[in-house]
């Protein structure tokens, strides 16, 4: 699996370049939205190519892991794309007591429909993010419910180089007894700067509040991440995630690369 993922990793790279075009621009490494879309006629892959994420609480540790989470876009016109995202394999390790469990199969995959709403010339970017979750993982990774929501990127200038994003999204939910239908409300904060012409680094709070009847749970964490321009269409990138609140997961890293063709 580690062979297979290097090999993706060096056929994004590798693939040719276009040099008629902006550089790329990603929804990745960090949790923010990009306004940005694809170009016209252009495919672009987003490969994470391996996560781990780890919590522990009440005596029961869990780590979820996910090889080839993969986002492909292809640009509609010159201000919206389509994006379908899928992991082909996830697995959970559960250590309760001294025994250890493990499950693996695919994940959910996501379709999203970008779309930017502001002029070339202003100076706050925005954009919308329709979003469908089709419910393609085993029950253990889901709950095999169709669910959605929408996102509003919104990005600006700050000064002495820096750039910020905000993230409001609502998602419409499955409640937990699986009998109606609840709202997730999530935010977040991302500053980024780059240091050289290639290096860029990240800075994020996120946070999440989800009003499940069952009871309201919230979710915040702080994020940090790497982004390495390869080329004008091809970017590496690392990244890592620490929770702020019980609800949220302990650590997360990952790593990956994106790459238009």
């Amino acid at each position: 699996m580690k062979t297979a993922t290097a090999a993706v990793l060096m056929a994004l790279i590798a693939a040719p370049a276009f040099a008629d075009e902006p550089p790329i621009c990603t929804d990745r490494p960090s949790k923010a939205n990009s306004v940005c879309t694809v170009p016209q006629g252009r495919w672009q892959i987003e490969a994470e190519a391996y996560n781990l994420t780890r919590t522990e609480a009440g005596g029961v540790s869990a780590e979820f892991a996910s090889v080839a989470n993969t986002t492909v876009k292809y640009g509609l016109d010159s201000r919206s794309d389509v994006e379908v995202s899928w992991s082909p394999f996830v697995e959970r390790t559960a250590r309760v007591g001294g025994v250890t469990n493990r499950a693996s199969g695919a994940g959910d995959a996501y379709v999203r429909y970008k779309r930017r709403l502001s002029p070339d010339s202003a100076a706050v970017d925005v954009a919308v993010i329709p979003f469908l979750k089709l419910p393609t993982a085993r029950r253990v990774f889901g709950n095999g419910a169709f669910e959605g929501g929408v996102a509003l990127p919104v990005s600006f200038p700050a000064p002495g180089g820096f750039s910020v994003a905000l993230g409001p999204e609502i998602d419409l939910l499955v409640d937990a007894d699986g009998e109606g239908r609840h709202a997730n409300l999530v935010n977040l904060v991302n500053v980024s700067r780059p240091v050289t012409d290639r290096l860029t680094v990240i800075g994020e709070v996120w946070s999440a509040m989800n009003f499940d009847p069952s009871g309201r749970t919230g979710q915040a964490s702080a994020d940090f991440a790497l982004a390495w321009a390869v080329s004008g269409n091809a970017q590496l990138d690392a990244g890592a995630n620490f929770g702020l609140t019980g609800d949220t997961p302990d650590w997360q890293i990952y790593f990956g690369a994106s790459r238009r063709f």
